[in-house]
């Protein structure tokens, strides 16, 4: 009774477009579920987010799940996600997503998931990594570990929602470290994130965990931006 008053007074909205979720919908609408973007990217291993890492570092697989567009659904979801707490949107795409990784991981077989990582002092503000919920579902429908510990950010920025593609690349260098230890030999280590922009960030978070010896990368965001 109490939930259904619960239901009644605050309904649940879709995160994509904020009509009520009826009956077996979680997080999204049936319409919005039929209406995201796919990228299909884990079928080409030339796709467009391996060629952001082209001439710049070594990778194993590079993907995304959705093209992320200005004033679109994946906007909505994401901005949901990364600012209003809505940390289930995470989950859903990450459970949505192992499917699709789960056809590459014969052929290329991960170790460990590592969440690109927030400085402590922007953890505390927000008081969540965005990417947690997202990883620890692919981890998860994966059977590989997840660990936030292995990689670090050494130095605060202010968000970067806010700054032209060029922007973002700046100063990004050396922001990150990574933990070298024998236990991190040899590992795959696939390396999520929210939205793969320039491709800086995961860079750096690459050249930091390849201290590592023998050390492995791939990456997986939830969307791609269309340049």
């Amino acid at each position: 009774m109490f939930n259904y008053l619960i239901s009644l007074f605050f309904p649940k909205v879709c995160a994509g477009c904020h009509t009520i979720l009826i009956t077996n919908e979680t997080v999204l609408c049936t319409n919005c579920r039929h209406e995201m973007p796919l990228t299909q990217y884990h079928l080409d291993s030339k796709n467009e987010a391996v060629k952001k890492f082209y001439g710049k570092i070594a990778i194993e697989h590079a993907s995304a799940l959705l093209y992320f567009n200005k004033k679109g659904i994946v906007q909505e979801l994401i901005h949901n996600l990364k600012y209003k707490g809505h940390t289930e949107i995470g989950t859903v795409l990450g459970n949505w997503y192992v499917e699709d990784l789960k056809e590459l991981i014969l052929n290329v077989p991960f170790d460990v998931v590592i969440p690109v990582p927030l400085h402590p002092k922007k953890f505390k503000e927000r008081g969540y990594n965005q990417v947690t919920t997202f990883g620890e579902a692919l981890a998860k429908g994966l059977n590989i570990k997840y660990d936030a510990t292995i990689l670090y950010r050494t130095k605060y920025s202010k968000t970067q929602s806010k700054k032209n593609l060029s922007g973002r690349s700046d100063n990004i260098e050396n922001i990150f470290d990574a933990f070298v230890t024998t236990e991190n030999e040899n590992k795959h280590f696939l390396i999520v994130d929210d939205v793969l922009t320039t491709g800086a960030t995961l860079e750096a978070c690459s050249r930091a965990l390849l201290k590592n010896p023998g050390a492995k990368i791939s990456i997986a965001c939830m969307a791609i931006a269309n340049s």
